[in-house]
């Protein structure tokens, strides 16, 4: 009894587990996408270096920036969406 439970089991992870499809992913932005994407937005922020630093960050996760140097962010859902640990939005 006990062995047959163990080999169906294992009949049936297996079955699954073939069927299953990894998740497809967004291709990474192209070389210097972020960097000028960024540039534009942080052009007038107050704090540059710390602007710049997160606009990456999210670029390389969301696979856009939100045009203009504020607002826009329903152009890039994700983008829009981050937030750090206190809750504020982290993507500049």
């Amino acid at each position: 009894m006990k062995l047959l439970f163990a080999t169906s089991l294992f009949v049936f992870l297996f079955l699954t587990s073939s069927f299953a499809k990894p998740r497809p992913t967004a291709p990474p932005p192209p070389p210097g996408f972020c960097d000028r994407r960024c540039g534009e937005r942080c052009a007038k922020a107050g704090v540059k270096d710390r602007c710049l630093k997160y606009c990456g960050i999210c670029c390389q996760e969301c696979k856009c920036v939100p045009s203009g140097t504020f607002g826009h962010k329903s152009e890039c859902p994700c983008y829009r969406d981050k937030l750090n640990s206190k809750g504020h939005p982290k993507c500049p």
